[in-house]
């Protein structure tokens, strides 16, 4: 069964929405900051994840061979890293909730006061 996969950020977060071409673009490293013009910090899920693959299917329309492929060269070419991995969805809402900068995507069933849905 698929997992119901949500874009979350910190509750202390002032950024309360985000359309798919925004979510994809930090994702993908083509902007740095959410709208209000603070540093948007893109955490990922586990590579081989359902929520990951879920994600990245979703929102940014790219497989998990497509985003290694993007990575790559994007590594390769110096014009950026990809987000940094975290080993599962409670590591990733711990981290969101404490840091108002971080998104990140969670299955919804754990969505608690920590993390807001912004889509």
């Amino acid at each position: 069964m698929a997992a119901d996969v949500v874009t979350v950020v910190s509750s202390k977060s002032g950024t309360t929405k985000l359309s798919k071409a925004q979510i994809s673009d930090i994702f993908l490293g083509r902007v740095s900051q959410f709208p209000d013009g603070v540093r948007a910090v893109p955490i990922d899920q586990a590579d081989g994840s359902a929520a990951r693959e879920e994600f990245y299917a979703k929102v940014v329309a790219k497989s998990p061979a497509q985003m290694k492929a993007y990575w790559s060269k994007i590594i390769f070419t110096g014009r950026g890293q990809p987000p940094k991995e975290v080993a599962s969805s409670a590591v990733l809402r711990q981290r969101i909730a404490e840091d108002a900068t971080a998104i990140g995507y969670i299955d919804s069933s754990l969505v608690d006061d920590g993390v807001k849905v912004v889509r």
